[in-house]
């Protein structure tokens, strides 16, 4: 199936009855959380990969990443299937020492690690995204209509998404 602007559009207007660009974030973060972890974690991949060049620089230009560096650094000396497993208790919110380590880091800092998490993917440090891997209707829709936000709506989309991972070990 194809998505245009315009399906994506008719899909969360129908889904989530939004009639404003705030809205247009809040449904189409609705919809990720709804996802797979791993559908959560293509998407978050796709993203990096696909629009990363433009939302590189408000992502880790704004960071503090040498507070996530030991977390990368962590990551690095994991076999590969440990890494998958890091990066799906990040997403699923399991309630680890990695995960708490996570939870504390700034909003930006967080963007700023995904992004760096993905360039270690590229390079091949870290558990590559599979060549086979199927995207779900839904993570294809939460993609396409991220990719017709504009720059701003596209790093609220994802500083909500980073920022709800992990596990805040200073919360209630």
């Amino acid at each position: 199936m194809t998505f245009t602007a315009d399906s994506t559009q008719s899909f969360f207007s129908g889904a989530f009855n939004y009639s404003t660009q705030g809205d247009a974030v809040a449904a189409t973060v609705a919809v990720f959380t709804s996802l797979s972890v791993d559908d959560q974690l293509a998407v978050l991949w796709y993203a990096y990969t696909e629009m990363g060049r433009s939302i590189t620089p408000a992502a880790t230009g704004a960071a503090r990443l040498q507070l996530a560096e030991g977390l990368l650094n962590q990551i690095k000396q994991m076999s590969h299937a440990e890494q998958l497993q890091v990066m799906r208790d990040l997403a699923a919110k399991k309630n680890t020492q990695f995960t708490r380590s996570y939870g504390v880091l700034s909003a930006n800092t967080k963007l700023a690690f995904w992004y760096e998490l993905s360039e270690l993917m590229v390079k091949g440090f870290v558990v590559p995204m599979p060549p086979n891997y199927q995207l779900s209707r839904d993570g294809a829709q939460v993609l396409e209509t991220l990719k017709q936000l504009d720059f701003g709506q596209q790093i609220t989309v994802l500083r909500k998404i980073v920022t709800d991972m992990g596990v805040d070990p200073l919360a209630d």
